[in-house]
């Protein structure tokens, strides 16, 4: 693995360091372009503004677990073969997966290297200028994730300032917090999971919930992640296109929540009924703050049962169609879960003081951040426009955002497919 840090070599502004393929972002998509390529005998360089490899994963908190099986963990070339297909790996392991893999391909990375402005150069080239120095190459590929800012609410500026207020990119631990009680804003999977660990740390929690869908952690004898895999890559043989950009409702559904499941403590499902019987207070969505005040819907009721039922309107008749379309053997489905629990009915005004509630973390994801983009290639989500990663500017490129082109995209087990394609495409031009 070809791996730097050091600063370039000072150069002139008119002689910048060239290469026929700069890669911005060293994580699993950046890493899994760099595999093919190599393959493909193209020249290449990452860049990656962390100090250290390991992408985004490093920002999760201490005890975070991947959410998907370890056996989900297919980057090109280098397939898991460790011992526990079907545990979760945890973050310091995940982080030291990717080092190594890096180290496997020989990728050429330079590390804290900030990208500052991509822009058209003479002769079809792109001027990429950072923090080390300013570049020229023929292709530009971005493959910074869908990770890249924070998405915070503006009613986080009208709470009191003498909160404590964290989104989880920045929550760590449960000694991070002041003692009282924690509202947690947003029931995807970092909202359920960091619910959890608050709830084992003896903490008293107010959990505002989002419609992010809950789902079996295990489905017809296998896991989730198990048959989304299938059914991304062997789906369309089928005509089962359900997991596939075309058939999203609308552009905005790239940006819809993972369902609410756990990778900690062996992987499990998580049920925000079962946290509320466990002391957990629900809330419905967090409407407005005013002088130490919140305002949250009052729906609580029909949130619960939008959650719930979403894997049965929309996933599982993809799965079952695809062990009828494929013939494969599976055990029938387990009985629907059925839960009728509600919480005690609360007011929708919380006052912070009287409920000594010291802390908020924001579990409401994050947003994508192309500025330095000097291109107008984005479209009105700021998601470049493009087809299969080909954006609408010749040699400018996308990789492992979600939905870019299915399900799988964004993740470990899908995101070698599309950067496949991009690396072809590449080595055609």
């Amino acid at each position: 693995m070809q791996i730097s840090a050091d600063p370039l070599p000072a150069t002139p502004a008119n002689h910048p360091t060239g290469t026929d393929t700069l890669v911005v972002g060293a994580g699993q998509a950046g890493l899994a372009l760099s595999y093919w390529l190599n393959q493909a005998g193209v020249e290449h360089q990452l860049l990656e503004r962390r100090e250290s490899l390991g992408g985004a994963w490093q920002d999760r908190w201490d005890a975070f677990c991947l959410n998907t099986p370890n056996f989900s963990l297919t980057l090109p070339g280098m397939p898991y073969n460790g011992p526990e297909p079907e545990a979760f790996m945890p973050r310091n392991d995940l982080i030291g997966y990717f080092r190594h893999y890096a180290e496997s391909i020989g990728a050429p990375v330079r590390t804290g290297t900030d990208v500052t402005r991509i822009a058209p150069a003479d002769g079809g080239r792109f001027s990429v200028e950072t923090t080390q120095g300013s570049w020229r190459a023929r292709n530009v590929v971005l493959a910074t994730g869908g990770y890249q800012k924070p998405k915070i609410p503006a009613v986080s500026a009208k709470l009191p300032g003498h909160l404590l207020q964290l989104h989880t990119d920045a929550y760590r631990n449960p000694g991070q917090l002041p003692d009282g009680a924690v509202l947690i804003v947003g029931t995807g999977q970092s909202g359920g999971q960091i619910a959890e660990e608050l709830l084992s740390a003896g903490r008293e929690i107010h959990l505002a919930v989002s419609t992010c869908p809950e789902a079996p952690r295990r489905y017809r004898g296998h896991d989730l992640l198990f048959w989304m895999m299938h059914l991304a890559e062997h789906g369309p043989t089928y005509g089962l296109n359900g997991l596939t950009v075309g058939q999203l409702p609308s552009p905005a559904a790239r940006f819809a929540c993972n369902p609410l499941v756990s990778g900690a403590d062996g992987g499990h499902d998580i049920h925000l009924r079962d946290l509320g019987r466990r002391g957990v207070r629900l809330h419905g969505h967090l409407e407005a703050a005013d002088d130490g005040e919140l305002t949250f819907s009052d729906d609580l009721p029909e949130r619960l049962g939008t959650v719930e039922s979403v894997f049965y309107q929309r996933m599982q008749p993809m799965f079952d169609a695809y062990v009828e379309a494929t013939g494969l053997s599976a055990p029938p489905a387990d009985p629907r879960r059925v839960d009728d629990w509600l919480p005690p009915a609360q007011p929708p005004r919380l006052n912070l003081k009287a409920a000594n509630i010291t802390s908020v973390i924001w579990a409401t994801g994050y947003r994508l951040d192309f500025s330095i983009l000097d291109i107008p290639v984005l479209d009105e989500w700021s998601y470049p426009r493009h087809v299969r990663g080909v954006t609408e500017q010749p040699g400018l490129y996308a990789v492992g955002l979600p939905w870019l082109t299915g399900h799988g995209s964004s993740i470990v087990a899908g995101v070698g497919r599309d950067a496949k394609y991009i690396a072809e495409h590449i080595a055609g031009r």
